[in-house]
């Protein structure tokens, strides 16, 4: 299948989470909000001094000049977070701290250095309009405006808005929930003695961590040999608390490609099995319970590219994440790939200032070493010939 029908078709079979849960605003970065949120009062609350200097009558201003200054009489200091009780009258200034409310009287703020910093009278080296240097009572929103509409990205301005608004807490979308299942008899654990014929299983961990990265709380990662029975079992008994399913192995064609056989035993009902691209092509898709079942490659560079181009997407559509869809870019290639290709592929690449330069050493299926520090995947489309330095390609940002 072709990969964006098979998005497509993934999208279309996958649906939002409509749950929500309550977070202390400190909390809700990276989440989805879920609720309208509208100002409960004017941001700032008062008119207040956006620098240091001096709260005054811009009209006391007029016509002061550094050969010719006006001296005005200081009566009161104002500082952040405390409030002049006096009100500036004809010939009068208080001194202000950025931050701090402008007295009763003054309209306009005149900065420091401007002035010779004088304590009990000042001389004003410059003139000053009404309202400058002056920021109003509600510059930045007034009670009752709509601040963030229910589902968008929370990101760092966001969190801030919520807390400037005086918000405590927040309504978000709840994270999805993700089941972890990797198979193959020939897995072992980090940490464990390395027997004859055993590997270390890195897609779990990768998996478990790229779920992680996409906002997903992983409920459950688990480890199957090469049993469809087993691993069936093993998927039925933990589904309940998931919303996503994602195994690696058994989707080829070999003996041990268990996969095809869990689908059946489950049962689950067939989406598609293969997608026209290298690596990662075996992927098979399923529903089971009505939740995505997406059983990767477990070639470690096939699951990590199936990881973003097809589950990533699956993730953003559960949690509305939009911000989640890889970008794309055109780059000019630095370097050379020199290997043919019949099928669509994507190879791992840094990309920086509009120039794309693929990994140094093997781009194989089963290399995870040379995915290090990789920031891209550089797209050859079909049945191209060796790609040359200097040709325009297309990549996707990781």
């Amino acid at each position: 299948m072709e990969l964006e029908k098979a998005v497509a078709l993934l999208e279309e079979h996958t649906k939002e989470i409509t749950d929500s849960c309550t977070l202390p605003v400190g909390k809700v970065y990276g989440h989805v909000l879920a609720e309208d949120v509208c100002a409960m009062h004017n941001q700032p609350p008062f008119p207040r001094s956006p620098l240091d200097g001096y709260a005054v009558r811009g009209e006391d201003t007029t016509g002061a000049t550094p050969s010719s200054p006006v001296t005005l009489s200081v009566i009161d200091e104002a500082d952040a977070g405390h409030v002049s009780e006096k009100t500036v009258a004809p010939g009068e200034a208080v001194r202000i701290m950025t931050g701090a409310p402008v007295p009763a009287g003054a309209d306009c703020v005149i900065r420091q250095e401007d002035t010779d910093c004088g304590e009990e009278n000042v001389r004003i080296r410059t003139s000053v309009a009404p309202f400058e240097n002056y920021c109003r009572e509600g510059e930045d929103f007034r009670k009752g405006d709509l601040l963030l509409p229910g589902g968008m990205y929370l990101g760092a301005a966001e969190c801030g808005i919520l807390a400037s608004a005086g918000r405590e807490e927040a309504r978000v979308v709840r994270p999805v929930r993700a089941l972890v299942v990797s198979t193959g008899d020939e897995l072992a654990k980090p940490g464990d003695t390395l027997l004859p014929g055993k590997i270390y299983d890195s897609n779990l961990y990768m998996i478990d961590a790229a779920l992680r990265s996409f906002g997903a709380e992983v409920t459950g990662s688990f480890v199957t040999g090469d049993d469809a029975a087993a691993c069936a079992a093993l998927i039925r008994k933990h589904a309940e608390q998931a919303d996503l399913i994602v195994t690696s192995g058994g989707v080829s064609v070999g003996k041990k490609d268990i996969l095809h056989e869990v689908i059946e035993l489950l049962p689950a009902k067939k989406l598609f099995w293969q997608v026209d691209i290298k690596p990662g092509s075996p992927m098979l898709a399923a529903l089971y319970d009505e939740k995505p079942l997406l059983c990767v490659s477990g070639n470690p560079y096939g699951a990590f590219v199936s990881m973003h181009l097809l589950v990533r997407r699956v993730v953003a559509k559960m949690s509305r994440r939009k911000n989640l869809v890889m970008h794309t870019a055109d780059a000019e290639m630095a370097g050379i790939f020199p290997k043919p290709g019949r099928m669509r592929r994507f190879v791992r690449a840094h990309y920086e200032q509009g120039r794309v330069t693929p990994t140094s050493g093997s781009n194989s299926n089963g290399v995870l070493s040379t995915l290090a520090g990789c920031n891209c995947l550089m797209e050859i489309p079909e049945d191209s010939a060796p790609v040359e330095a200097g040709t325009r390609c297309r990549v996707h940002l990781l």
